[in-house]
Order: structure tokens, then C-alpha cells, then sequence
């Protein structure tokens, strides 16, 4: 849906000119999947592929992974709307084996629900009027990255 491979990130502390409805959603360290389930009266998950692929090269970088990985890309509806694309990179690992097999669950309610799991520092881009941001999580030894798009119909 949206071709993250040549993307620019910076640290939110260092991007200017972010339109004040897309900050709101991008500088929030909450679960994304239950703030829109407190903004949706109908919240799913539109898996639109999970296989098991080369992450990008700027993936490759924050994850300093060298092995398999499975490539997660889903669309997280609101009302039946595509409202953010999100594409995780989930190295196969013995610490993210049940994380493999949660189908139309949303990932984020997996993530922020046990403690034992750490997030890192958010970092920003953006392409057009598409603004995402993108977070590690450390589950045991291994981590993961997701990155998250708020489509225009979020915030517009």
C-alpha cells in the first residue's frame, strides 16, 4: 500500500511542520489499536499479507538482525475505513514464535499488554500528506520494528 523501503526517518523531537491533527497521533505512547477503538465504534484488522521476506535495509539497520524475518502488513479499519497502514518486521526468533500465529489480531493489543515487552524511541516520516511513525519492541532478546501510516480519512 505505501513503499516504505526509501523512506527518511528522524527523531519526532527533530521534524517541523507536522499539521497539528496528525500530531496528536503521532506523539503518543498508548497502544494505536486502543486509540481507535476508543475513536471507532467498529475496529477490525485487514491483514493484507504476512510472509516471510528480506526486511529493507533501513529495517535492517534499527534491528541489527541477521536472520529470517516475517514481514506483517496490515490495514487497521475504522468504520469499515482504512484509517493507518502498518507494517511490522517480526525476526523469527523462539521470543516472537506465538507473536506468528495471531492472525486478524491486532498486534499492538499483543505488544502493550504484557509488561515483559519494551518499546523504543519513536521516529517520524512522512511521504505526501502520509505521515507514519515507526517504534522497536523488545520481546526477551529480539526486536521487532513496526511501523505505522495514519491515512488522510484519520485525521482529515
Amino acid at each position: 500500500m505505501i513503499n516504505t523501503q526509501d523512506l527518511t526517518w528522524e527523531s519526532l523531537t527533530n521534524a517541523s511542520n507536522i499539521p497539528k491533527p496528525v500530531l496528536s497521533w503521532l506523539d503518543d505512547e498508548q497502544s494505536l489499536t486502543a486509540k481507535l477503538k476508543q475513536q471507532f465504534d467498529d475496529f477490525s484488522v485487514n491483514v493484507l499479507s504476512q510472509i516471510q521476506a528480506t526486511p529493507y535495509s533501513n529495517e535492517n539497520e534499527v534491528l541489527n538482525f541477521e536472520g529470517q524475518s516475517v514481514i506483517r502488513e496490515v490495514e487497521l479499519l475504522g468504520n469499515n475505513q482504512a484509517v493507518v497502514f502498518a507494517r511490522s518486521v517480526i525476526p523469527i526468533t523462539k521470543d516472537t514464535k506465538d507473536l506468528l500465529s495471531i492472525g486478524s489480531k491486532p498486534l499492538g493489543e499483543v505488544l502493550f499488554n504484557d509488561s515483559s515487552i519494551s518499546r523504543g524511541s519513536l521516529q517520524i516520516t512522512h511521504t505526501g500528506n502520509i505521515w507514519g511513525r515507526r517504534s522497536t519492541f523488545t520481546i526477551g532478546t529480539t526486536k521487532l520494528l513496526v511501523s505505522e501510516f495514519f491515512l488522510e480519512t484519520l485525521y482529515a
